[in-house]
């Protein structure tokens, strides 16, 4: 589902979609799924699949099914179900009616492999896992035969039975595809189609204790279903003459067309469901909707837009290639969309207090600043001014470096929204002699930011009144990579080699103008001059936190460039 302002990009999953519909394949329908297994939370390489999926079967009048592929049910729950439930509905997109569950087919996978044994096409196989493996052969050396494979076909439905009724216990039996144990392709060298896990399953319960493999139930699955295309990544194009044989071999009414496009692969990010279960566990990360995270969870704490999201899929396109996209891509697909929809307000981070010597004590004016210059419909807002303020902690040198043109001893600058203000004196801490208070002096003539007699200031500065702002607590987020690749191989996979010391900076004294009294969980603005922030579930009434989104320039991609020109 591309953004209004994006058209759609040609590329060759579209082009085999639209190729079937003119030739009628499938009398011109197309249904497509997304089918994810429910042992972890969905990230952004996820939200390609689910872009692509739902988005060319609406293109097209189709449906994009939603199924969990709950075979495994060792690793999966229930909180994994419906957070990714919860991440599609987010994206945009809707399954309506089309909801459904591996585990909806245990029933019919156990009838049709009795029927692929019967037809002298699978066999309970009694090698021990270490067995198998020695059996299975290597890349450059073919398989041998398992000494089972020539079993009567009733002792195989006796066998399978017993193993359904849980008479084994894991390990001792599989059942598996009678193919070709020398093929070149390891997929195809008599594969498991079902394992005994003695194990209580998240929908079924304890109702089975046999479980289809992924390779047998996806395939199947799809069948049932009645699934035009199913689209997967790079990973299963190996797989695909297996999915073929399967269906080939049960002769099911539907054979859908399995297609493979590259996964996304995303600079200073880890993409691997165990590897992000990893950070998880070891504490590295608050959980799998940190901030940092790039699961959609922690990406929609963090305050990225599902619409930004959609963008990024849609100019990322659809290859065949495996390739790593910079992660600054999608930061400045979110910045375009931020820039147009997130209201502008005033927040100091690190308050230096600032008192205006010749404003009257006790006044205070409204002010008027523009929520969004960008879109004239969002209006203006009325900020409160008074003698003392609070500004940026930075925005004040005693001794300014060339190219410093903010305040400074005897420096006039520009009050966003206010007046020209010119530095007068510092006041210091007697026992650290830092500057703990600026005096300042302000040209009454120049309210709104202007002076009539045409004078120029170099600067323009943000504050908030200090008897009107309240206190707030701000998470400065960042990368949590430090590096292109991480957990590569010349860190031995450690991913902990890999981590940014610095991807979070927790800031406790922060001040914000008083129209943020009432933000609610998941309010975004930006915080002008600093970057784009979001209200964090933490937050409480009287007590907000915000989390940075995102910066208003890419720092991380200079960096980056200063990095490689050492």
């Amino acid at each position: 589902m591309p953004t209004s302002d994006t058209t759609p990009s040609s590329h060759f999953i579209r082009e085999i979609i639209a190729d079937d519909r003119r030739r009628n394949k499938h009398d011109g329908r197309v249904i497509t799924r997304f089918p994810p297994e429910p042992n972890g939370y969905l990230h952004i390489g996820h939200a390609k699949s689910i872009c692509l999926n739902f988005g060319v079967a609406a293109e097209h009048g189709g449906v994009c099914h939603l199924r969990f592929d709950d075979t495994n049910p060792t690793k999966e729950d229930v909180e994994y179900v419906e957070s990714i439930k919860a991440d599609v509905h987010w994206l945009g997109f809707d399954w309506q009616d089309k909801l459904f569950y591996a585990s909806d087919y245990f029933e019919q996978l156990y009838q049709y492999a009795v029927q692929l044994i019967k037809a002298g096409k699978a066999y309970v196989c009694s090698l021990s896992p270490e067995e198998m493996r020695q059996y299975r052969g290597t890349l450059s050396v073919p398989g041998e035969d398992s000494p089972y494979r020539t079993r009567a076909v009733e002792e195989n439905l006796d066998l399978l039975a017993r193993m359904r009724a849980g008479e084994f216990p894991e390990g001792t039996h599989t059942l598996r595809a009678k193919i070709d144990m020398a093929s070149g392709n390891l997929n195809m060298r008599d594969p498991v189609m079902f394992r005994i896990l003695h194990a209580t399953h998240h929908r079924t319960g304890d109702a089975w204790c046999i479980y289809p493999m992924y390779d047998f139930a996806h395939c199947v699955s799809d069948a049932i279903e009645g699934i035009t295309h199913s689209i997967c990544t790079l990973e299963f194009e190996d797989h695909r003459p297996l999915y073929d044989w399967f269906l080939d071999a049960l002769q099911t009414p539907c054979h859908p067309q399995q297609i493979e496009f590259a996964r996304l692969n995303l600079s200073y990010t880890v993409m691997s469901k165990r590897k992000l279960l990893q950070l998880v566990t070891q504490g590295h990360v608050s959980g799998w909707d940190d901030p940092r995270m790039p699961t959609l969870s922690g990406l929609r704490r963090r305050g990225y837009t599902p619409e930004a999201i959609r963008t990024f899929c849609e100019r990322i396109g659809v290859a065949r290639r495996d390739s790593v996209v910079d992660i600054a891509l999608l930061e400045h697909c979110l910045r375009e969309d931020l820039n147009r929809r997130a209201q502008r307000v005033m927040a100091v981070l690190r308050p230096l207090r600032l008192v205006i010597e010749n404003y009257p004590a006790g006044q205070v004016e409204a002010l008027e600043a523009v929520n969004n210059p960008e879109d004239a419909s969002m209006g203006t807002r009325q900020v409160p001014f008074s003698r003392v303020l609070y500004i940026e902690r930075e925005d004040f040198r005693e001794d300014p470096p060339r190219q410093f043109f903010r305040l400074a001893p005897g420096r006039e600058v520009r009050l966003r929204y206010a007046y020209y203000l010119t530095c007068t004196g510092v006041v210091k801490d007697e026992r650290t002699g830092e500057v703990v208070e600026l005096r300042c002096t302000y040209d009454p003539a120049t309210r709104g930011g202007w002076a009539p007699d045409g004078r120029q200031v170099r600067s323009t500065i943000h504050w908030v009144s200090a008897a009107h702002a309240l206190p707030a607590e701000v998470r400065l987020y960042d990368h949590l990579f430090l590096k292109l690749d991480p957990g590569a191989e010349d860190d031995g996979g450690d991913l902990a080699a890999s981590l940014n010391p610095q991807s979070l900076e927790v800031l406790t004294t922060c001040q914000v103008e008083p129209s943020l009294a009432g933000a609610l969980p998941g309010s975004r603005y930006q915080f002008e001059r600093q970057g784009y922030f979001c209200v964090d579930p933490d937050a409480r009434p009287g007590a907000p936190v915000f989390n940075r989104t995102v910066t208003l320039r890419d720092t991380w991609a200079r960096i980056e460039r200063g990095q490689r020109g050492r």
